[in-house]
């Protein structure tokens, strides 16, 4: 019963300004991860025969060629499967979806999914040279920013409708802050107060500089394996219980109801129906938090509570350690990194909860059922993953 799964995990190591050594390249940072993944898997590189990869780096231009660029530099020898999906932040949980339908089929064996930015090193994020974007005549011209004008306009149209505030996107930021302040391997560990996120430098409002993500390197690699092959890996397989895809837009114009997150809504309805799953049966939620309204629209369309009710649901430390539902506990992309494309760090984070491996910030109830949430564009994408330790 070929039965897809999890079974190695790695995430790349940062120094205390965000960056990765200065000898490493985008290319180095995912071997890098690769290599320790395998490690910790069982397997090797001559085992692997899929790939997939996403990013802001290629050649000739962002975003080109990557798995042929890779195949060649990792030495990996005619895979008989690849994957460049590119949807944004989300694309690896898409990866994931994708590489377990392939080894399902029998397609392939074992896939790797790999991820790499030297962004903070470089001090660019590589977005010259994209093809102009007819919906984007429109706010471009109007001299909204982007991604940040996109997410406040969000922001607006929920703190109108259903009276969220400021202070609600505070208690988020400083509830990610606390598990961040668990992680060793987290860029931002100072204590942060509701104050301080609240007087942040206005970006665009109602968003200040502390509700928006890091900007880091970083890296990471993901081995989904057969099941059939478990006598070779080290760890518990983890495996996918559940799955769901959705897209609407590409520029903020274009979404329905600026103020839910129907993307989300769907793609987490596809795999609560796949796994035999509901909102009450999650253990763990790891959601995208390019900025603290991306988590408060998440919570709210994949169910742990309804819409317009997250300000009551992240209130009180409800996310925070200790409090009755875990979120991003390796702190995220608010305070953990955020290299320009983050849903992979949902999944090392997912994975090592449930092998009890986190140190300081591993929760002490047994973690059974994990959802994985990725956004991607501006609000554009979505991508949920059920993993369980259950088949």
């Amino acid at each position: 019963m070929r039965n897809p799964c999890i079974v190695g995990v790695s995430d790349a190591k940062l120094n205390e300004r965000g960056c990765v050594s200065e000898l490493s390249s985008v290319l180095s940072i995912q071997r890098e991860c690769a290599t320790e993944a395998l490690k910790s898997s069982g397997l090797e590189f001559k085992d692997i025969d899929g790939l997939a990869v996403a990013g802001l780096w290629g050649m000739p231009g962002p975003g080109v060629m990557q798995p042929n660029v890779l195949t060649e530099y990792l030495g990996i020898k005619y895979p008989k499967w690849l994957d460049g999906t590119n949807t944004g932040g989300s694309a690896f949980l898409f990866h994931l979806n994708h590489a377990y339908q392939a080894i399902k089929s029998g397609e392939c064996n074992n896939v790797l999914i790999l991820y790499g930015s030297t962004q903070k090193s470089n001090k660019e994020r590589n977005f010259l040279n994209r093809p102009a974007i007819y919906s984007s005549q429109f706010d471009m011209v109007a001299g909204l920013p982007s991604p940040v004008g996109a997410y406040a306009l969000a922001a607006q149209r929920h703190i109108y409708k259903y009276g969220s505030s400021k202070d609600t996107l505070a208690e988020i930021a400083v509830s990610t802050r606390k598990w961040a302040m668990l992680n060793d391997n987290a860029y931002k560990k100072e204590k942060l107060t509701k104050e301080e996120v609240l007087s942040s430098k206005l970006i665009c409002s109602p968003l200040g500089k502390l509700d928006c993500c890091l900007v880091t390197d970083g890296g990471g690699a993901v081995v989904v394996s057969n099941s059939d092959l478990k006598e070779n890996f080290k760890l518990q397989p983890i495996y996918i219980k559940g799955f769901g895809e959705s897209s609407s837009h590409s520029s903020i114009n274009y979404a329905e109801d600026m103020e839910v997150l129907e993307v989300a809504r769907r793609s987490s309805k596809i795999a609560y129906e796949k796994s035999g799953l509901n909102p009450d049966n999650i253990d763990l939620a790891m959601i995208y938090d390019s900025f603290t309204i991306t988590v408060l629209m998440s919570i709210e369309a994949l169910g742990f509570c309804e819409i317009g009710e997250g300000k009551d649901f992240v209130s009180n430390n409800n996310i925070s350690p200790g409090g009755n539902f875990p979120l991003n506990t390796n702190g995220g992309g608010l305070s953990y990194c955020h290299p320009g494309m983050y849903s992979i760090f949902t999944l090392i984070e997912a994975c090592r909860q449930m092998w009890g491996i986190c140190g300081k910030r591993q929760l002490q109830k047994e973690i059974i059922n994990v959802l994985c949430h990725g956004t991607g564009g501006v609000l554009s994408s979505a991508a949920s993953v059920i993993l369980s330790k259950e088949k």
